[in-house]
């Protein structure tokens, strides 16, 4: 998801996008775990993810 995409939803669905990229991000670790991830690049993705609409929620509080 872009950054652009990010600052036109409120706060409300950024809490949301967050609470289904953790859940994603849990699911993730484990099929890793257990052998069955076969993109392990899609971790890397998600986290960035995660930090995009982490960093949109900290912009949007402070201003």
């Amino acid at each position: 998801m872009k950054i652009t995409e990010l600052r036109q939803k409120t706060k409300d669905e950024l809490g949301n996008i967050l609470l289904d990229l953790a859940r994603e991000r849990f699911n993730l670790r484990m099929q890793k775990g257990t052998g069955q991830l076969t993109k392990s690049d899609q971790i890397k993705k998600v986290r960035r993810t995660i930090a995009r609409v982490k960093t949109v929620l900290k912009e949007k509080a402070s201003a």
